[in-house]
């Protein structure tokens, strides 16, 4: 008996799986790609199947490769196998014969990033959210040299203490202000302004350093923070493998609106299993407005019918309460409604992909957009 309960348990979770599995190609896809220079993952991707986030289910990858995937370089033929019962995604590599005895194959070559690594650049490389509790540890500047108040590229600076070991090159930054969960008000880390480089010339209390490389006004009280380690730039689009539930809480470079190819910051991070190439959909979340017919009114048209079997109860709509009536906010929670109150459907809108993940914040990239992407939409997993 116990083993026929383990077999089915098998079953039901091969099956699962399998359904999980299920992906859809384009109808007008190609049977072959030639990689070229300006390519991503996403876009190849893309040209195949109608969900690119899919990529890793049809490549075969399993988790360790998904977070250490093979690099695919421009010439590499990526070519489409529909012989099996789902579809796969090969890799070929292919050298062209110009004459006998010749072969030209390039000495290097970049590999083929997920995303456009341009447009993220400078959110890889400068610290731009940091811990609540660092600010109080961070070394600050306290003086320029000659009392200069702008401190430029090649300015001396002094700083309160930097200890010896602690690093020779360190960003400066100006704290801007906390970020807020919109949904629980927790203060989930402080976003930082990057405004240059700075260079340790002597250790100790105070310290004496020089600006390196000035984005925007460097001022004293400005603080500093170590380069730290460079953060990963080869990942591959995949979705969570739990659900996740968040918010959409800034939007950059200047703009009210976001949509393709614009970065956002999202209120989940490492802590909540978010990770770098995860890819989630953007809802518009339902507004919750008032029903335009009250409750009174309903019960005074149902006091006119005279229906009170249970069964003409279920063909008007059922019992409300049920777990289908359910309805949730963007962090996952059951939305308590007010008598009067219906929240609407919640319509996605887009994806993203992350690319940096903090303790509690993420980055990421919007994908596709078919409207425009505003502060406060939800992102889940797709």
């Amino acid at each position: 008996m116990f083993r026929h309960i383990i077999t089915l348990l098998l079953l039901c979770c091969l099956s699962f799986n399998l359904q999980a599995q299920v992906v859809e190609l384009k109808s007008n896809h190609p049977d072959r790609h030639v990689v070229v220079k300006g390519d991503t993952l996403w876009g190849i991707s893309g040209r195949f199947l109608k969900d690119p986030w899919q990529w890793p289910k049809v490549w075969r990858l399993n988790r360790d490769q998904i977070k250490n995937p093979h690099l695919i370089y421009p010439g590499d033929v990526v070519v489409l196998d529909t012989s099996g019962t789902s579809p796969q995604l090969r890799l070929v590599r292919e050298t062209v014969v110009l004459q006998p005895g010749a072969i030209i194959e390039p000495l290097e070559k970049a590999a083929v990033p997920a995303i456009p690594l341009n447009v993220i650049a400078p959110f890889l490389s400068q610290p731009l959210i940091i811990e609540k509790d660092q600010l109080d540890d961070s070394p600050r500047i306290i003086a320029g040299h000659e009392n200069r108040v702008v401190l430029s590229p090649g300015t001396r600076i002094y700083i309160n203490e930097i200890k010896e070991g602690d690093g020779l090159n360190w960003y400066v930054y100006r704290p801007e202000g906390n970020m807020i969960d919109p949904d629980t008000k927790e203060v989930l880390g402080v976003e930082a302004l990057y405004l240059g480089d700075a260079r340790i010339t002597k250790y100790g209390e105070p310290a004496s350093g020089e600006i390196v490389r000035a984005k925007e006004e460097i001022f004293t009280r400005d603080r500093l923070v170590p380069t730290g380690d460079e953060v990963e730039t080869s990942f591959v689009p995949h979705a969570p493998e739990k659900n996740i539930h968040g918010r959409i809480i800034n939007i950059y470079g200047g703009v009210a609106e976001a949509g393709p190819e614009s970065i956002v910051s999202i209120s989940r991070g490492l802590a909540d299993g978010i990770e770098v190439g995860h890819v989630l959909a953007i809802n518009r979340y339902g507004r919750i407005i008032k029903d335009p017919e009250p409750p009174e009114d309903k019960a005074k048209k149902k006091s006119k019918l005279n229906k009170a079997d249970s069964a003409s109860k279920e063909e008007v709509g059922g019992i409300p309460g049920g777990e289908s009536d359910k309805k949730f906010t963007p962090s996952g929670e059951e939305l308590i409604l007010e008598p009067g109150q219906i929240k609407l459907p919640d319509e996605r809108i887009g994806l993203l992909m992350i690319f940096r993940v903090f303790e509690r914040v993420s980055y990421g990239l919007i994908m596709q957009a078919s409207e425009p992407i505003n502060k406060l939409d939800s992102v889940q997993t797709p």
